[in-house]
């Protein structure tokens, strides 16, 4: 079940099927849709991209919509998972909008890059767990912003991934050349962005690209079945110490090991007054399954 939230907001592959992005929404409608997830998936929260006359391509309109939900939802405790999914069939964010950069001056743009790299920042700093549903193309901008998730699941043939902007005569600017090699490493981060090669779901999966890849259904949303269940998995789960656990996870892989034993530590030690705690001690005592609240 869904609940809506309101949000003030401002106004060799083939490419992605036309049918999937043609014009759908009335000009000047909101390009995301936020919805809390009630009943037993009340915690997880969606915001689900939706601007079908440009594949979800990453304009001014979406990416400061995007920032104002990221900016409400983050104060927001009861948020345990955020998903990102897309409701345009067959892609889940063509990238920057490079027809909108076509109009911009070289200020423009350079403002703009700034604006989509702290987009990007913001998602990787969310507090609480963030998956991206990709069941389709993922390409540039919508690769990195995906990369910017804690985890990522996609569709096995459908989703289509890579940061293609050399060949565009760019490079990535979001994030990129800095969360792929964090990601898989620095040789093959570099390959795949030397090439600007496009992987199917089911090769980002063979490298680690993507946690899991699942074969698509006739409604073009398997990706965003396994990514729901993956995060009611992680629903139960004590979510203070979750956050905490992302924290320690985040900042200490960039840090050499001792300093990253520290942080844990530090973590740890923010985790033990917790009802949350004290109440996974008494569920194993009692043998119970525990009941958090995130206290």
């Amino acid at each position: 079940m869904l609940r809506a939230l309101t949000l003030r907001l401002p106004g060799p592959w083939r490419r992605p099927p036309t049918r999937g992005c043609a014009s759908g929404a009335a000009a000047g409608d909101p390009e995301i849709q936020v919805r809390a997830l009630a009943a037993a998936d009340q915690g997880i929260t969606e915001i689900l991209m939706n601007r079908p006359s440009a594949c979800n391509a990453l304009g001014n309109v979406l990416v400061s919509q995007l920032l104002e939900a990221l900016a409400q939802l983050r104060e927001d405790r009861q948020v345990r998972v955020l998903l990102f999914r897309s409701g345009v069939k067959g892609v889940f964010c063509a990238g920057a909008d490079l027809k909108e950069r076509e109009q911009m001056s070289e200020a423009e743009v350079g403002v703009f890059v700034h604006r989509l790299r702290g987009l990007m920042n913001e998602i990787a700093a969310f507090p609480a767990p963030t998956i991206a549903a990709m069941d389709g193309f993922a390409l540039g901008g919508g690769l990195e912003l995906a990369l910017a998730c804690d985890l990522r699941v996609a569709a096995a043939s459908s989703a289509v991934m890579g940061l293609i902007e050399t060949t565009r005569g760019l490079l990535p600017g979001a994030g990129g050349t800095q969360r792929l090699p964090r990601c898989l490493g620095v040789a093959l981060a570099k390959e795949l962005i030397f090439t600007g090669r496009r992987l199917s779901g089911a090769q980002a999966q063979a490298l680690g690209l993507v946690n899991h890849a699942v074969a698509p259904n006739k409604e073009g949303d398997a990706a965003y079945h396994r990514a729901l269940a993956l995060a009611q998995e992680i629903l139960p789960q004590a979510p203070i110490a979750v956050r905490l656990g992302k924290v320690a996870i985040d900042r200490g892989i960039e840090v050499d090991i001792a300093s990253g034993m520290a942080i844990e530590g530090i973590c740890y030690a923010q985790n033990i007054p917790t009802r949350d705690r004290l109440e996974g001690m008494a569920a194993f005592r009692e043998k119970r399954p525990p009941q958090f609240l995130g206290e």
